[in-house]
């Protein structure tokens, strides 16, 4: 008895659709163009930040577009949002001398409240003008 097997081989190469021309993503098989994510890579903080430098420094957004196959819209939005970054962290104010004396007004209130709290307890277990401390 014969068997007769059908041998499947698999072509390897890019599996490009039309529809697909622009897309950040590669398919199975296709090779990633220079600078861009290989296959099961993801965009990490990192590598934005080195794409965010690249634009500051003045190349081209069109050409990185290209290269890293990222859309020039979503470069401008990583590029927007490092800027709101740098934007927000230099008017964070460290060691700030108001910030600091309202920390320490605010210490000061917390030891008056317990004082006056523990004072309170003091006179309830001594009763009116220190009755129960005289019977004892």
């Amino acid at each position: 008895m014969t068997d007769n097997f059908e041998k499947k081989v698999a072509v390897d190469g890019p599996v490009v659709n039309e529809g697909e021309l622009g897309s950040s993503t590669f398919s199975p098989g296709q090779v990633s163009p220079a600078g861009s994510l290989g296959l099961g890579q993801r965009w990490t903080v990192t590598r934005k930040r080195e794409v965010v430098l690249r634009l500051l420094r003045g190349e081209p957004v069109e050409l990185l577009s290209r290269q890293l196959g990222v859309e020039i819209f979503r470069l401008e939005q990583w590029r927007e949002k490092a800027i709101a970054g740098i934007d927000a962290s230099l008017k964070e104010r460290k060691g700030d001398p108001v910030k600091a004396e309202l920390d320490t007004a605010m210490k000061r209130i917390g030891e008056l409240t317990m004082q006056v709290e523990l004072l309170e307890a003091k006179t309830e277990t001594s009763g009116p003008l220190g009755r129960r401390r005289s019977q004892r």
